[in-house]
């Protein structure tokens, strides 16, 4: 009987040994875990401080910083040696640091003046604008459309412009994706790929989809000699006034990727337009400093 109990406690013991053991393992792999798990944080925080040391800690300094561009801040700043890191930020926000067309993005703010349309934002092929209405005839060729607002905002503009003696009249405003594919086409086939892409926009990458942009002439002069026209300087002085701005500055091409338009005007709202005259900058400029993505 004796030598059962023996056998029994030497078991149990050896049982509780076993666990003891069991445990101890249990401890150390979860410690190694919890270190190792601690050390990756300390390496991510590390390469993360040591990145934005490489940017000058611009997150700190300016609202625009974008934590999910900090690589592609980094080399675009190897890239641009001579440029400030404020531009640097800016730049990569405007997606200047891709090709034309490369690495594309669907446009945010569908359907409100904020949406941005260009070489890096696109719209889908089957958008329609809501609310599109046709500009009065005084005002324009007969057929053209613009979205309700930015409608009525032109033909008070316009209208006012007539008071003043001037003639500014809407000769282009919105186009269909279709549409846009077959002016695209024809100026390639007339002028070559390189040389339309100065001028037109690609099928889906036109802000004349969003129905937000008119072109405009004074009747007596080609559309294209509208820089040296008296409504021209009118437009200046005014245009912002009623929430328009000269969509593509002398100047600004390297932000806009298109080359100086003096006709083309895009609505964007007072505010917006008011700010963008003041600045003297274009829709890309803001959208990358004022516009939380």
């Amino acid at each position: 009987m004796k030598k059962k109990r023996k056998i029994k406690y030497k078991n149990l013991f050896i049982i509780i040994i076993i666990v003891i053991i069991s445990v101890l393992v249990i401890v150390s792999i979860t410690n190694n875990k919890t270190t190792k798990k601690e050390d990756k944080k300390e390496i991510k925080y590390n390469n993360k401080n040591n990145k934005l040391d490489q940017l000058e800690n611009i997150d700190k300094k300016i609202d625009y910083f974008n934590k999910d561009y900090i690589d592609r801040y980094i080399a675009y700043k190897e890239k641009n040696p001579d440029l400030n890191i404020e531009q640097v930020i800016k730049n990569v926000n405007m997606h200047l640091d891709y090709n034309y067309y490369e690495n594309t993005e669907p446009s945010k703010y569908i359907n409100t003046e904020k949406v941005l349309v260009n070489k890096h934002y696109y719209l889908e092929s089957d958008y329609i604008p809501d609310n599109l209405e046709n500009i009065d005839t005084n005002y324009s060729r007969e057929g053209m459309r613009l979205v309700s607002y930015a409608k009525e905002a032109f033909e008070e503009l316009s209208k006012q412009a007539k008071k003043d003696n001037m003639n500014i009249i809407a000769m282009s405003s919105y186009r269909s994706y279709e549409y846009q594919t077959n002016l695209y086409n024809r100026y390639v086939k007339e002028d070559g790929k390189e040389a339309a892409d100065t001028y037109s926009g690609r099928p889906g990458h036109s802000e004349h989809q969003t129905g937000l942009a008119v072109d405009v002439y004074n009747i007596k002069e080609t559309y294209t000699n509208f820089e040296n026209t008296k409504e021209y300087e009118w437009m200046q002085k005014h245009a912002h006034e009623y929430g328009f701005i000269l969509r593509f500055p002398k100047g600004k091409e390297n932000e806009t990727g298109y080359q100086y338009e003096s006709w083309h005007y895009r609505y964007v709202g007072k505010d917006i337009a008011k700010y963008i005259h003041e600045n003297n900058i274009t829709l890309e400029e803001y959208y990358a400093t004022k516009i939380k993505d």
